[in-house]
Parts: structure tokens; C-alpha cells; sequence
């Protein structure tokens, strides 16, 4: 049993619970592209530090690797916000939660697939168990509440969030046979700010910049920091280590650790049938990375 590799896990999941309450915090602050763009521009200087630090020079990729690299900026930095931010225009963030907690899923599917991850009958019931409490966590005990709306085009840009990081996750599990965790997601962040830079140039960034408050600064820091710098490169050390699908399923906790954070930060009520889903979360969260397969 990895303990580091999943408490490593754990502590990502809390960064990325907690990049929901930076993000709420700037909604209405900062032009979403501009955030999206300062984002990850915060992030690629962080990991050129942190890649430095951790293997004392940055090494350029191998020529092979460089498509893949622009697949991973392209997937989980570019289209993932642009659609992501698009999504949030046309429904709730609950819905769009729902549909996010959907990548576990699809990450063991397509990981079977097209990576050849084996996938036993205990671990796709953990991770249908731990999906099911994320919907209790999401829809603060209201779960029919949710699927109530019809489908557009605010639901299709969130599957297309989900389809953007299941490539991101399983391209990334391919660069990282020739590149560290930390060159991996530097260069993906590099890649992504680059793509990023055009659309937040259309929308103001160079008139906007300046007007930007201290606090609002301090939300994009962290979210470049630690909800992309250091989440990422965590994320991907435990790809290397024990696959897309066991990882993959402790996004689940994304949502529970945003609700806890509500309620610490922001003094956001949590409701009894909200701590049974997160326990329920846990439960499906530890069966799937109990459960190795035999194949």
C-alpha cells in the first residue's frame, strides 16, 4: 500500500477543493479569461522553480514528446477552461459539478481501453460508489435536484471539460515514460499559458491587469500555485505510480473538500445526508484503490 502516494493524492484534492472558493471569491472580479490566463502564467513560473529545485536543471523534452506536450496543453489547460468558463454560463456550478465528477469514470473506461489498465468488478463498484456520494456531496442532499434542467449547450461544454481531462490524464501517462511529473506539467503549463494568452489579449488583460486588488491577486496565486503548480505535478507523480484509474477516482473528493472549506471559510451550512455522501465517498474511494486487479 503507497501511503504517500495517496495522502500526496488527499492533499491535492484539498488544493483543488479549495481552488472553487479562490474562484468564487474572483467570479465578477477578474475577466475569466484574464484569470484563466494569470492562472497558469503564475503556475509555469512556479514549476520552472519547482523543477529546478526538485532535478537542478530543465531539460528539454525529446523530439518525440513534443506533440504530446501540445495535446496536454491543449487538453487540460486550454480547452478545459475555455470550456469549463463557457459552461458556467449556462448552468449551476452543481450541475457542472456533477458532470465534472463524471471523470472518474470515464478515465477508467477510456484508461481500459486504449492503456490496457485492467479494471475488476470490486473497483468499478468503488468507483460507481464513490460517484454516488459525490452526488449527495454536490447537490447538498438534494440529488433529484440536480438531473432537473434540459440539455444544452452548458452540459455539453462540461463533458467536453470531462473529455478534455481524461486525454490530459492518459497523454500524461504516456509523456511521463521520458519526462519527471514536474517537466511534464511544466511544459503542458507553458504550452496552455501560450494558447491562453491570445483570447485573454482580446478580452482586456493589458488594460485590466493593473486594476487587479491585492486580494483578488493573492486568489490567483493560489490557484496557480496550488491548484495547478504543485496539484498537477502531485497528480501526475501519482499517475506514474499506481495508474490513471486508482488516481482518478479521488477527484471525487474535489467537491466534499469544497463543501468543508464553504463551511470553515465562508460559514456555509453542511447538512447530515451531506457527511453520509462523503462517507459514502470515502468508502467507494478506498474500495477502488484496495481492490487490485488479479489480470
Amino acid at each position: 500500500m503507497q501511503i504517500a502516494t495517496y495522502l500526496s493524492l488527499v492533499l491535492t484534492m484539498l488544493f483543488w477543493g479549495g481552488t472553487f472558493i479562490a474562484g468564487r471569491a474572483l467570479a465578477g472580479e477578474v475577466n475569466p479569461s484574464n484569470a484563466a490566463f494569470i492562472r497558469f502564467a503564475v503556475a509555469t513560473v512556479a514549476l520552472f522553480f519547482l523543477t529546478l529545485s526538485a532535478e537542478g536543471r530543465i531539460s528539454l523534452p525529446p523530439r518525440k514528446k513534443w506533440l504530446p506536450l501540445l495535446l496536454l496543453g491543449c487538453t487540460g489547460v486550454f480547452s478545459y477552461n475555455v470550456l469549463f468558463f463557457t459552461g458556467l454560463q449556462y448552468i449551476t456550478a452543481g450541475r457542472a459539478a456533477l458532470i465534472i465528477a463524471l471523470n472518474p469514470l470515464a478515465i477508467s473506461l477510456f484508461a481500459f481501453l486504449f492503456l490496457k489498465e485492467p479494471v475488476n468488478l470490486k473497483q468499478a463498484f468503488g468507483i460507481l460508489l464513490s460517484l454516488t456520494g459525490a452526488v449527495f456531496v454536490i447537490s447538498n442532499g438534494h440529488p433529484a435536484e440536480i438531473f432537473t434542467g434540459s440539455f444544452g449547450k452548458g452540459e455539453l461544454a462540461l463533458l467536453g471539460c470531462v473529455v478534455s481531462w481524461v486525454a490530459y490524464s492518459l497523454i500524461g501517462r504516456t509523456v511521463l515514460t521520458a519526462l519527471s511529473p514536474f517537466a511534464a506539467v511544466f511544459y503542458s503549463s507553458l504550452i496552455g499559458t501560450l494558447l491562453l494568452l491570445l483570447p485573454a489579449l482580446d478580452n482586456g488583460l493589458i488594460s485590466n491587469i493593473g486594476h487587479i486588488s491585492p486580494l483578488n491577486w493573492l486568489g490567483l496565486s493560489y490557484l496557480g500555485i496550488c491548484g495547478t503548480a504543485l496539484g498537477f505535478s502531485l497528480y501526475y507523480r501519482a499517475i506514474k505510480s499506481i495508474g490513471a484509474t486508482r488516481s482518478g477516482v479521488f477527484i471525487n473528493l474535489v467537491p466534499l473538500f469544497s463543501i468543508i472549506l464553504s463551511w470553515l471559510l465562508l460559514g456555509e451550512a453542511i447538512k447530515g445526508i451531506v457527511v453520509i455522501g462523503g462517507l459514502t465517498l470515502l468508502t467507494g474511494v478506498t474500495i477502488t484503490n484496495y481492490s487490485r486487479s488479479k489480470v
